[in-house]
């Protein structure tokens, strides 16, 4: 497996565990922002779910194999699995953070699918990127102060 295939493996492992984290985090948010929080977090998990279709998809038109089970996902993913009781805040502060591992992970993979002169991986990863850098954005706006 190439490297670029094994850092879209792991962007679909810790997508898949952002979209798991951030639909746990709309289940169980409280409090007063509790209406604006939970819209907020079912847009983004909708969108990270298919985010990980994308994904996965762009690995098997490469000719490589996507993660597809949890023990693939617990073996590759970084996003460490949501917390029950914490405050609003904090879930809106670990989601953008987490939303910070995955632009780090897209700014590599864009390198090398670049260099690997894959430019619809390229296109994929740069759409994806973009799409986190809102979403933590979002987020990071929607703190309490």
């Amino acid at each position: 497996m190439s490297d670029l295939a094994n850092k879209l493996s792991v962007l679909v492992a810790d997508t898949y565990a952002l979209y798991l984290k951030t639909q746990n985090y709309h289940w169980h948010v409280r409090g007063v922002q509790f209406k604006a929080l939970h819209e907020l977090f079912e847009q983004q998990y909708k969108e990270l779910a298919e985010a990980v279709d994308q994904i996965a998809e762009r690995l098997l038109m490469n000719g490589d194999r996507a993660p597809a089970t949890f023990k693939e996902f617990e073996a590759l993913k970084r996003v460490k699995d949501g917390e029950y009781g914490i405050s609003a805040n904090e879930m809106v502060t670990q989601l953008a953070c987490d939303h910070d591992t995955l632009i780090k992970d897209l700014n590599q993979a864009l390198v090398l699918a670049q260099e690997n002169r894959e430019e619809g991986t390229a296109t994929l990863l740069g759409d994806r990127l973009a799409a986190h850098e809102k979403a933590r954005w979002m987020l990071d706006a929607s703190k309490a102060v």
